[in-house]
């Protein structure tokens, strides 16, 4: 019930959708600090083969999908050396995973939630990593500032999507790549495609993971579940599960349906 008044509510506007979201984070920011927790993904499974397989620490392991799905996005650029901003960081896990695996000069992750950005300070102490807040519809850097921007599953949170790409292409340097991923209704995939084109960028690469990040979500899901029941109270367990994509969820039988797509695309300042 929680979850289909959330969703009812914030199809009544913009504003109020990313008002909304802005609160549920930074109720899961506030009052669930645990450093076990620094992803909010839905995840990427290989389908056939391990070639997607990425190498982890043992400490990385528990979050592999949600990590692999962060590398299958951003290996499209080797990004030895660069300048980084990932747009809506989250709770930080895959801003680290960037800085301490795939050697840029420095990552910077900025989120509107401030009660996630102080858990990212406290959380992940890695050098050449910070995070700021910001609104991912007006960034307050100077244009031309990094040479990649990264965007992980948060755009269906945005006021306006054209706002937030005409940020990331601000931010770009020339030739500078943004990295993306998120889920869009069927019914919506041609126009994101249609807003992808008019970012004033290039497309370079667009791809359909849906069927990896069911299996993710199918491999993953005891391990969420168990999760679930051990940090959440009992009248959030439920609207948990859903925002989860545990099994029997709304969005797991969505992207299971073919009626909720995720892509992935790469454009090109």
């Amino acid at each position: 019930m929680l979850i289909k008044l959330f969703l009812a509510l914030s199809g009544i506007s913009p504003h109020i959708k990313k008002l909304l979201w802005r609160q549920w984070y930074q109720f899961l920011a506030g009052h669930h600090q645990t450093k076990d927790w620094s992803f909010m993904n839905y995840g990427y499974a290989p389908l056939h083969d391990h070639s997607d397989m990425v190498k982890l620490d043992e400490a990385d392991e528990p979050n592999r999908y949600f990590i692999q799905l962060y590398h299958h996005v951003v290996s499209a650029v080797d990004l030895t050396n660069l300048d980084v901003l990932e747009i809506s960081s989250g709770r930080g896990g895959g801003a680290s995973y960037i800085k301490r695996y795939l050697k840029p000069k420095a990552v910077t992750g900025v989120d509107f939630s401030d009660k996630a950005i102080r858990f990212c300070k406290h959380t992940h102490d890695v050098d050449g990593l910070s995070f700021v807040e910001g609104d991912a519809e007006s960034l307050s850097f100077e244009a031309g500032r990094f040479d990649v921007v990264i965007n992980i599953e948060a755009s269906h949170c945005y006021g306006s999507m054209e706002t937030f790409l005409g940020q990331a292409k601000k931010v770009l340097r020339h030739n500078g790549y943004l990295l993306y991923a998120d889920f869009r209704n069927k019914n919506d995939v041609a126009v994101l495609h249609r807003q992808m084109e008019r970012s004033g960028m290039k497309i370079l690469r667009r791809e359909d993971i849906t069927p990896n990040v069911v299996r993710s979500l199918d491999l993953d899901n005891q391990r969420k579940l168990l999760l679930i029941r051990a940090f959440f109270q009992n009248w959030l367990v439920k609207p948990f599960q859903e925002f989860a994509g545990v099994k029997g969820s709304k969005i797991y039988t969505g992207f299971q349906s073919g009626t909720m797509i995720y892509l992935c695309y790469v454009l090109q300042k």
